[in-house]
């Protein structure tokens, strides 16, 4: 059987969907805190199992039976991100699971300047010491992220970050839920390796005012702003400290050439060109 985590959020839901047309529904675990939240992806023959990332006895409850299972990153951040995936990877191993394919970040490991590399680095380390056989999809930022990171600018034309002439490879979750179908019913292939999963081109943030400019029309400009005037915006925006941290170190990992690497592997995993981030920023 193949298991998923966080089967309830996006990309999780993306790739159950792939997944049934892979596969039978009777051979798919999805695993969510809230059952209710699969919502039209409820299916007849699919397994729902209810367990959180906190509560190491009801995950490895719920992988009784697994054999692959789908470790989608947390959501959370810091220690609790650490914990979290950790407590996946312990209840993995003592359920018996013989393979994790875990969607990582572009540049994993301790010294990451990326927080969630950090915790990225670590939970690849924590399955590889257990023994079991993974796929690691090391993924750049989702076209889904982009809005983020523009904020207002398709009205008033200006984009406010504190990257630097940093670039990064955006790439399409849609085409990254289908490589990992393609990845979880291939059995016996893909084994212990790690994939850098990215766009076709790494865009800066004045390139992507030129895609603004050039796919919607809008005479957008990107101003890079000091970091501390970003820091001190978020505040006055009452976002937690520690999402702060999150969110300041992801600017210094762009910033610091972190998410600018283009890899063909997803285009080789599809069989077919990737979407294109000129074809996203069209269409929003």
């Amino acid at each position: 059987m193949i298991a998923l985590t966080g089967a309830s959020g996006h990309l999780g839901q993306l790739t159950l969907t792939h997944l049934l047309q892979k596969t039978p529904a009777s051979q798919l675990v999805a695993i969510v805190r809230d059952p209710a939240k699969l919502g039209t992806h409820r299916h007849p023959g699919i397994a729902i199992r209810t367990a959180d990332y906190d509560d190491t006895v009801a995950l490895e409850e719920a992988l009784d039976g697994v054999e692959t299972l789908l470790q989608v990153s947390s959501s959370a951040s810091g220690s609790v991100a650490s914990r979290q995936e950790l407590n996946v990877v312990q209840a993995a191993a003592a359920a018996g699971v013989r393979k994790i394919v875990y969607t990582s970040t572009l540049v994993p490991g301790a010294d990451a300047v990326f927080l969630a590399g950090r915790t990225c680095g670590a939970t690849e380390q924590a399955i590889k010491d257990r023994g079991l056989a993974y796929t690691f999809f090391r993924n750049s930022m989702y076209f889904e992220t982009i809005p983020l990171f523009i904020g207002n600018a398709l009205q008033d034309g200006v984009i406010y970050y504190p990257g630097g002439n940093g670039k990064v490879s955006f790439v399409s979750r849609e085409d990254i839920a289908e490589a990992l179908a393609i990845v979880l019913t291939e059995s016996g292939q893909h084994e212990n390796v790690d994939y850098r999963i990215t766009g076709a081109e790494a865009l800066s943030f004045a390139g992507l005012a030129g895609l603004l400019n050039a796919r919607k029309g809008v005479d957008a400009a990107y101003l890079d702003i000091p970091e501390a005037d970003f820091v001190e915006e978020l505040g006055k925006a009452g976002v937690p400290q520690a999402e702060i941290e999150f969110t300041v170190s992801m600017a210094a990992s762009i910033r610091a050439g972190e998410f600018e690497a283009v890899d063909d592997r997803l285009e080789k995993l599809l069989g077919r060109k990737r979407r294109a981030v000129s074809t996203y920023i069209g269409e929003l």
